[in-house]
């Protein structure tokens, strides 16, 4: 570990040389969906990445750190616009609102969903995912939140039914995107989600309880 640190230490970056970074995040992440997570090793990740293992931890602190900053930098795809939200509240119609967050969740479960899947089988690094995501109030209960929060804000404004069971339709959007990439990635099929995301909002709301 002591000649890991120093050889580490020697490939601190120097100022105007561009950062290793991206490449070591691009190279784990292509790792990961063309070989599986277990497989996935510092030894690897450095040959894919075209750098020398020594390189990954000037970066990172290791494996487990590597692996939850490929997951974290997918987040953006869904998070901005779950937040654009907030904005879009009597804005357009509710409907293109849901539709435009709906296809961009889909794409965030299109690209990371191997990924997560991948996690079940490793139990620690499931726990540190969790974990770091709790610890900064986000994951998918968060993204339901949100969901949630925005239909009842159009509902007080007389925009959708009251009627509407906000939680269960914004558990639905997220577990119906998230069961489709499912059936794209174990059938190995590439099916547009754009029909399906503006079918799926409409039945969810229209689908009224009472």
């Amino acid at each position: 570990m002591k000649k890991k640190i120093e050889s580490a230490a020697s490939e601190k970056p120097v100022r105007g040389r561009p950062s290793r970074r991206p490449q070591i995040l691009a190279a784990t992440e292509k790792l990961i969906r063309t070989q599986g997570l277990a497989t996935v090793t510092t030894r690897a990740i450095a040959a894919e990445a075209g750098c020398s293992e020594a390189a990954l931890y000037v970066h990172f602190k290791g494996r487990l750190e590597l692996l939850l900053a490929v997951l974290e930098e997918n987040l953006p795809t869904m998070l901005i616009p779950l937040k654009a939200l907030d904005e879009a509240v009597g804005k357009s119609t509710p409907q293109k609102n849901l539709d435009r967050v709906v296809r961009a969740i889909f794409a965030f479960h299109q690209r990371v969903g191997p990924m997560l899947c991948a996690l079940f089988a490793d139990p620690v690094l499931l726990a540190a995912y969790r974990d770091t995501l709790l610890s900064r109030s986000k994951g998918p209960h968060g993204a339901v939140s949100r969901l949630r929060r925005y239909i009842r804000d159009e509902q007080s404004l007389g925009r959708l039914d009251k009627k509407i069971d906000a939680e269960f339709a914004a558990t639905t959007l997220i577990a119906n995107s998230f069961f489709h990439t499912f059936l794209d990635h174990f059938l190995a099929r590439e099916e547009s989600f754009s029909s399906s995301s503006k079918a799926l909002v409409e039945y969810v709301l229209n689908n009224r309880t009472g």
